[in-house]
Formats: structure tokens, sequence, C-alpha cells
């Protein structure tokens, strides 16, 4: 049977990701119960960096390491203090509420995604993108409907 989309492999790593992040919210929303959400975020971001760092050392030349400029620190460090808030909120989030509303709503980052890959990025969007972003946003909308 032939695929209907081309199978690239950075296709194949967000299918993985988007795989990992549905995980992540369901063992999270497990994790969570009794405990702050702050704590659980801390805990976890423990495990990531143990991870991460891990897999850097064993995989990253030094010479990459040292080739960083202020551009690559100043975004990275953006990027992860975007990405400790987002951890924050989401887990807050998981705390009071159901995870698959909570986890919906926070799909909505990728309708964000589109619009600020265009305005800061100037990438191209197509009607593809559009129409997939409406979709997103109408299937959010409908999770949330009471």
């Amino acid at each position: 049977m032939m695929w209907m989309f081309d199978m690239t492999l950075w296709k194949l790593y967000a299918l993985l990701a988007a795989l990992f992040a549905a995980l992540t919210a369901i063992f999270a929303k497990i994790g969570i119960e009794g405990i702050d959400s702050n704590l659980a975020t801390g805990i976890r971001t423990i495990v990531i960096l143990v991870l991460i760092w891990g897999i850097v050392f064993v995989t990253v030349p030094l010479a990459e390491m040292k080739s960083l400029n202020i551009t690559n620190w100043t975004f990275l460090i953006l990027s992860g203090l975007a990405t400790g808030l987002s951890w924050m909120f989401f887990f807050k989030a998981m705390q009071l509420g159901p995870v698959s509303q909570v986890a919906s709503i926070d799909k909505l980052s990728i309708v964000l995604t589109i619009v600020l890959s265009f305005v800061i990025l100037g990438e191209t969007v197509t009607w593809q993108v559009v129409l997939g972003g409406l979709l997103i946003t109408a299937g959010t909308l409908c999770m949330l409907w009471k």
C-alpha cells in the first residue's frame, strides 16, 4: 500500500515528538496527584536535564559547543524560559482540569506557532496550513463546548 504522504525523517521525528508529548500529559496527570504542580515541574526538569546532557556529552563534539554565538545563546535562553513557563502553566492546568481538555487547549500553540512563524520568521503560509490551523481551533472549541 502506498503512503499518502511523504515520510521524511523530520516527519518521523515529529510523530515521535507527538507520541511522547501525549505520554507526557498522561504520565504527568497521574504523577501530579496530591503534590504542588511547581514541584512536579521541577522534578520533571531535573530528569530532562540529566537525559539531555547525557545525550549531548555522548553525541555532540566539543568544538560545536564552543561555536555558539550570542544569537544562539540569546534565543536558546529565551526558548528555555518560554518552555519553563509553558510547563509550569501546563502542569497547573493539568492539576486543576481534565487532561483531555488541557491538552487540547495546549495544542492551540500550533495555531499560534503558525501565526508567529509567518509574522516573525516570514515563512510561507499555504491554504493547507491555514485550513489545518482552523480545524485545530475548531476541534479545540468542540472539545471545550459545554
